[in-house]
């Protein structure tokens, strides 16, 4: 299947500047590019999809298993398009130190052929040993071509090219200047996603301005022969079926504004597969929760927008006594924070939804970063799922549910009294122990779940919702007698 891997040296390089130009660039010849992400990220995704014009889908060697990593690919690379696949750090960084989960592994494992990003910053001749060193690293890895980014000028650029020449075999597949205005700002938990503005105008100037450098910089005939368009390939994989069982839809209100947009789009397609309706709300501007049966609110960055959220009395209030009812409801890391009582954050405070007793601080270095592994409590308020494997994916003497976690918040004076769903086996959490707050039908912690065959958390979501329309219902029948 066409496709390529734009890696770096090292995180910062700039992958996501040349990803999502590239990406752009190619739309512009009138080329269909499907994006994809190594790791757990959500914010490249942001931009690399509104770069492509179409959703761009992660893959994890951590919540996923191989085959799961393969039919997520294969499955929605389409025929006739290009897939470009942004790796997270470096080529060769990882969790384990034998390179099981690094980008060269999941390159390896896919057939990738590797385009390597090298910020040029204060490098001149030495370029020449640090692209031998990646090139002869693995044999199984196929380093295609590099792309020097940041460069000083024309006389720099020359003399990076020279010793590439003169030293390795690698060709140069393009020359990005160093330009300001091509850099995506950045803030404390990474990006500033593409997600955070109403100003639909800016992200596209910034991101024709990257395709404009990629055009004007790269050799897009080469990459494009590179990334094997136009050849002879195998079908792509069948995308996951429909998997409702003829019970009734169910309606499920969803965060999507600038506030909130932290969500896996697979993760989006699988509710719809299993048969709820997702109805999107807007936090900032909505007076209050659209026809739903159930809450969802993912993560994103609530304490940037402190001051709309909290003067949105009316939707704070429709929230708070929709969940009083038992409305069922989960939420995470942004989300938690949001039905808090307040956040604060340097000298700036709003208050919140008020539902979860306890107030958010945000700190100067993160609480909790990084994957985390969770066991269950016997307080989960969420029915199991058939279709739920025990083993971790990753290995069967792994423990405990395989997420995600990077948040600089933290919760105070939260109630001592309220249950927890999980102990945390790694990571942080909500208190360094546990994490997923049960109150009356809401779920809320801080860990980023991500629905696989390990944790069939959307299926188990939904089985919850008409547990509750289904008690719902009794207690009604009850009354009426």
């Amino acid at each position: 299947m066409p496709h390529l891997y734009i890696a770096a040296a090292h995180k910062s390089s700039g992958k996501t500047t040349v990803s999502a130009g590239l990406s752009r660039a190619l739309v512009n010849r009138g080329l269909k590019v499907q994006p994809f992400k190594k790791g757990p990220d959500y914010i490249d995704p942001l931009w690399l999809g509104r770069a492509a014009g179409t959703p761009c889908y992660n893959l994890d060697f951590f919540t996923q298993s191989h085959d799961e990593i393969l039919q997520t690919f294969s499955s929605r690379l389409d025929a006739g398009a290009l897939g470009i696949i942004e790796g997270n750090k470096g080529l060769f960084d990882g969790v384990d130190v034998n390179g099981s989960d690094c980008n060269a592994a999941l390159a390896s494992m896919l057939g990738s052929p590797v385009v390597l990003v090298i910020d040029c910053s204060g490098i001149t001749r030495g370029i020449a040993p640090l692209v031998r060193g990646y090139v002869d690293f693995d044999d199984n890895v196929n380093i295609a071509g590099v792309i020097l980014n940041r460069v000083g000028g024309s006389r720099h650029e020359t003399k990076l090219r020279t010793a590439l020449e003169l030293y390795t075999d690698t060709g140069v597949l393009g020359a990005i200047g160093r330009d300001a205005s091509l850099e995506i700002p950045e803030r404390h938990l990474g990006l500033v996603p593409a997600n955070e503005t109403q100003d639909a105008a800016a992200i596209e100037r910034k991101i024709s301005r990257l395709a404009d450098a990629i055009a004007a910089g790269a050799d897009i005939d080469r990459i494009i022969k590179i990334g094997g368009l136009g050849q002879s390939h195998t079908e792509t994989g069948p995308r996951p079926g429909v998997a409702t069982s003829g019970q009734p839809l169910v309606r499920v209100a969803i965060a999507r504004d600038e506030a909130f947009g932290f969500y896996y789009q697979d993760d989006l397609e699988t509710f719809e597969r299993m048969g709820a309706t997702l109805v999107p709300f807007d936090t900032l501007r909505d007076r209050a929760l659209p026809d739903a049966d159930a809450l969802f609110i993912g993560g994103g960055f609530p304490e940037t927008h402190l001051a709309g959220l909290s003067a949105n009395h009316s939707l704070l209030n429709d929230i708070n006594r929709r969940l009083a009812n038992g409305m069922p409801a989960y939420a995470e890391c942004g989300g938690l924070m949001y039905l808090s009582r307040r956040i604060q954050w340097h000298d700036d405070h709003g208050d919140m939804v008020g539902f979860v007793p306890a107030d958010v601080v945000m700190g100067e270095r993160p609480q909790g970063r990084g994957y985390m592994l969770l066991e269950e409590t016997g307080r989960h308020p969420w029915p199991p799922a058939a279709s739920t494997q025990n083993a971790g994916v990753r290995g069967a003497e792994v423990v405990g549910t395989p997420v995600h976690e990077f948040h600089y918040a933290r919760l105070e004076n939260l109630d001592a009294d309220i249950p927890f769903a999980y102990r945390v086996l790694r990571g942080a959490g909500i208190d360094g122990k546990h994490d997923g707050l049960v109150i009356k039908n809401l779920l809320a912690g801080f860990a980023h779940q991500r629905h696989t065959a390990a944790n069939p958390w959307v299926e188990r979501f939904i089985a919850h919702i008409r547990q509750v329309q289904l008690a719902n219902r009794q207690a009604t029948a009850r009354q009426d007698l």
